[in-house]
Parts: C-alpha cells; structure tokens; sequence
C-alpha cells in the first residue's frame, strides 16, 4: 500500500519514525511535507495529505500536528478523506475497520513516540469490514458531503 506522511512543526519530532515504521513494515512512502519550521500551518499538510489521496499518489496517510485535533479538523474538510485523530488502538483499528479511514491524525503532544508508532502499526494492517452497514453509513456520510460541498457558504466560528 502507498503512503503518505506528513507534519507541521508540533508533529515534526515524530515524522521520520512514522516513515520509517511505515517503509519496514513493506509500505512505499512519500514524505508530503513538514520541516520542522516554527510558525507553519497544519492546513497546509492537511491539504498535501489530501490532494494525494484524491490524485490516487497515496492509497492512505498518516498526519501529526501538536494534538492531532487541528490536523482532523483541517483533512475531513477534502471530499474523500475520512481522517480522525486517535490516541488509542480501539480507534486506530476501529477506524479503519468500520469507517474506512484513510487519514489518522495523531498528536505528537499527546502520545509519545512509542505509542505513536504502535497507532501506524494498527492503522496500516487494519481493512475496511465490507459490512453492509458500514457500507450503508458510508454512503450517508458520502451523502453529507456532496451536499455541503456544493454550497458556497462559509462560517468562521
């Protein structure tokens, strides 16, 4: 499977670990940004993530910001990404499982390094059930998405 990674300055400490994780568990990376510069902006990787996914250049990805949250927020905006930040294996596993997950987000000032790479771990070997009620679900959050994407109104807070 192909993978992307990527990290603004508060995830950037656990990038490299993430791909090389990634890389010796046999997965083709690509490092899709993130140096570590103070003062960059979690949109921006997230938006690197999800072009990616949407171009087919990666099949999943993993995206580390301070608390994950922000990164999250940013990924499930992209029609197709279906990210969630996880600081468990339930979630990381239970993601992938019944949501299909494409995006885990993890938060580099949540986690530490160990179990951050036990969440890559369980997020890349686990499959989407098939399940017919996931399925059905999907296909309603599919649906929420068409719908909100083809209106133009934004609200700030």
């Amino acid at each position: 499977m192909r993978y992307g990674v990527a990290a603004d300055h508060g995830g950037f400490a656990l990038k490299g670990a993430a791909i090389e994780r990634l890389q010796s568990l046999g997965h083709e990376v690509a490092d899709l940004g993130g140096e570590g510069i103070p003062g960059d902006d979690y949109p921006d990787f997230a938006r690197a993530v999800g072009d990616a996914i949407r171009a087919g250049i990666v099949d999943r990805a993993v995206l580390i910001c301070g608390t994950g949250v922000g990164a999250s927020v940013a990924a499930t905006k992209i029609p197709g990404v279906r990210a969630a930040v996880c600081h468990d294996t339930y979630s990381a596993r239970q993601g992938v499982e019944d949501d299909n997950m494409n995006v885990l987000c993890l938060g580099a000032r949540v986690v530490g390094p160990e179990l951050a790479l036990e969440l890559v771990t369980v997020f890349q070997s686990a499959s989407f059930s098939q399940a017919e009620r996931h399925k059905r679900r999907l296909a309603k959050v599919a649906e929420i998405e068409r719908t909100y994407s083809r209106t133009s109104e934004v609200t700030h807070g």
